[in-house]
């Protein structure tokens, strides 16, 4: 197993772990609203490495056997002038994507991604990393409590009647 560094000749492996990554909360969306747009996979990889090179931060390929197995995406965003009203902020980093393969779950390789994103985080003086995850997601819930992540947030939904 090994950790590199996003180069472009990655672009393929990218986009079909995010397919996977996205076809997986498709299924576990209890409310239905996730979709795979006929676009998606050619489109979202891009989107995600241009937010990751303009704000400061990395994507890591997990590869095993000459693929990729996972990958982590992680960014240190600017705050606001809402933000400094009413928070500290301390400098942070953003995890925006983690995926480990299906195939290849169960052998740390998510957990040796969590360590070279937060290494990176640390090396740019970073003092808390942050972490969407989908409420249904309960594997990752479990994954990111086991990695000494809590909740600080929470976002409900109603679905108004028809």
């Amino acid at each position: 197993m090994k950790i590199v560094e996003y180069e472009d000749k990655y672009l393929e492996d990218v986009k079909d772990l995010l397919v996977e990554l996205e076809e997986y909360l498709v299924s576990i969306d209890k409310d239905e609203l996730d979709r795979i747009h006929p676009e998606y996979r050619e489109k979202m990889a891009i989107l995600d490495l241009e937010k990751v090179k303009n704000n400061n931060g990395k994507c890591y390929i997990a590869r095993e056997n000459n693929k990729a197995v996972g990958l982590i995406m992680g960014c240190i965003f600017p705050y606001d002038e809402y933000d400094y009203l009413d928070y500290k902020c301390p400098k942070r980093g953003e995890i925006t994507e983690l995926i480990v393969s299906k195939n290849a779950r169960g052998k740390g390789i998510g957990n040796m991604l969590m360590d070279k994103m937060e290494e990176y985080f640390r090396l740019l003086g970073c003092k808390y990393i942050l972490v969407d995850v989908f409420a249904y997601n309960e594997g990752a819930i479990k994954f990111y409590d086991k990695n000494g992540y809590h909740s600080r947030m929470y976002l409900n939904i109603k679905k108004l009647e028809d």
